[in-house]
């Protein structure tokens, strides 16, 4: 039988009241519930799968390979390393401190929010979710009423899973992720765009709470001179097209040497007919999904249609249809950074190409505008590799591909600035969900005794005169 939750503030004290009691668990305890989760989201898959499809008209392929397989996937990987991630952790002691023992605790930060977008509805709200129940914690999962099939869908699955004192989902709308963000939760584990996690920072900032925050931004793809061209279409269309470019790292705008954007401009048009397929089958196919709701049409339309009146022109697609959640795959050329295009994060599949003389310029413009959440680098050369990770800074990096660098467990995945704040997957989430606690056991004869004031007896001075005697035999050269 589904069990449903009880009202906001009452859902809260009840997960408070149980928050110690999840925070003692033990390892097996713990991959006891990532287990249970595991089977759960085997045995609905389909359902998932068919919620993917109402609303964002995914593929049951893609529903697999970008939501339903990482999850299950992340579950494994915590499963199988969640006792050494629990361990406590022996370090170093000072000689002033001769005799004590000092170690790191993971704990459980306590009852914690994690409000997931609607992009990627199922792996983004499960992949955090699994990482606070490893780090011991209680959740409640808002999911985006955007993907409202998709929200229900995890209503159900958890309500099977789990009792709502250690997890609990919550629908609803913008006012409701407001009451949620004002009660004082331990933590805040945010995903979505960065003008509503400025929002979700100052409702924590009101309670001390902390934060993670996974934002967005314009992520570059950098061709550089020696890249292969059609080895960087081949990856540029699918990591823009993937999930009809509503994708957090998903290449927001290209920069592509001047003497080689035809020749890119032309790779990228074979590559999309042959993967994707041209107009009706375009339409009608499995491999192309839809935007989530026609306002995200009618705003790429806008910004494309003021890009072309400043002088860009759409060189492929270029069809827009907010009746059919549709837009084509659009390439446009000739843009430039004043542009419409290049004001806001584009989360679609329309793509903006600049060009550019040197190197220093394409990094002048890259560190111009705001850190991005990924940065590809398309080249052959290892110098320019070395060049752009010295010159540029963002929350992943990608030579020679395109977000397959969220699929690596052991990488850490977040943002910088305004692209995001922390980072999760595997070890990574764990410790995003965690309190690293400094525990120092003092001995009984602790040397400290000789620290106590008088500091005029001999004891004192004495160990004054010797710490003074160390630095000036070790000092900052060591």
């Amino acid at each position: 039988m589904l069990r449903r939750p009880p009202p906001l503030h009452a859902l809260f004290e009840r997960q408070r009241a149980h928050r110690w009691t999840a925070a003692q668990t033990t390892a097996a305890q713990r991959q006891a519930v990532l287990r249970r989760l595991h089977d759960a989201i085997k045995r609905r898959r389909v359902a998932l799968a068919d919620a993917l499809r109402a609303d964002l008209g995914k593929s049951r392929a893609e529903a697999e390979i970008t939501e339903l397989h990482p999850v299950l996937e992340e579950i494994a990987h915590a499963i199988r390393r969640l006792p050494r991630w629990m361990a406590t952790r022996r370090v170093d002691t000072p000689a002033v401190l001769l005799g004590a023992r000092s170690e790191i605790q993971p704990q459980a930060r306590g009852v914690t929010l994690v409000l997931s977008p609607w992009n990627y509805p199922v792996n983004l709200a499960l992949a955090p979710l699994v990482a606070s129940l490893a780090a011991g914690n209680t959740v409640i999962l808002k999911p985006s009423e955007k993907a409202p099939h998709v929200a229900q869908a995890l209503a159900d699955l958890l309500a099977e899973v789990f009792e709502p004192q250690l997890v609990a989902t919550v629908q609803g709308d913008a006012d409701v992720a407001r009451t949620l963000t004002g009660l004082p939760f331990d933590h805040i584990f945010f995903t979505g765009s960065t003008a509503v996690g400025r929002h979700v920072m100052r409702a924590a900032a009101e309670n001390l709470t902390s934060v993670t925050l996974e934002l967005g931004g314009k992520s570059p793809a950098l061709i550089d001179a020696s890249a292969d061209l059609r080895l960087s279409a081949e990856r540029l269309a699918w990591g823009k097209l993937l999930n009809a470019g509503q994708t957090c790292v998903a290449p927001d705008y290209v920069l592509v040497p001047e003497a080689q954007r035809d020749a890119l401009l032309l790779a990228l048009d074979e590559v999309i007919a042959r993967r994707y397929g041209d107009r009706a089958w375009l339409r009608a196919g499995p491999d192309y999904g839809r935007m989530v709701d026609a306002a995200s049409v009618e705003r790429l339309e806008r910004l494309t249609r003021q890009s072309v009146a400043a002088g860009a022109r759409v060189v492929r697609g270029g069809e827009f249809s907010p009746a059919e959640r549709f837009i084509a795959p659009t390439i446009v050329a000739d843009v430039t950074p004043e542009m419409p295009l290049m004001q806001e994060e584009l989360f679609g599949p329309v793509l903006p190409v600049l060009t550019y003389r040197t190197l220093d310029e394409a990094l002048g413009l890259i560190r111009r505008l705001d850190t991005p959440l990924a940065l590809y680098l398309f080249t052959g050369d290892d110098a320019v590799t070395r060049r752009v990770q010295q010159d540029t800074t963002s929350g992943g990096m990608v030579v020679n591909g395109t977000v397959v660098h969220l699929t690596n467990p052991h990488l850490p995945f977040g943002g910088v600035g305004p692209s995001g704040m922390g980072a999760y997957h595997g070890e990574h989430g764990f410790l995003a969900f965690s309190h690293q606690r400094a525990v120092l056991t003092e001995p009984t004869r602790s040397p400290v005794r000789f620290l106590y004031p008088p500091y005029g007896r001999p004891g004192p001075r004495f160990v004054a005169w010797a710490l003074r005697l160390l630095e000036r035999q070790s000092g900052p050269r060591e």
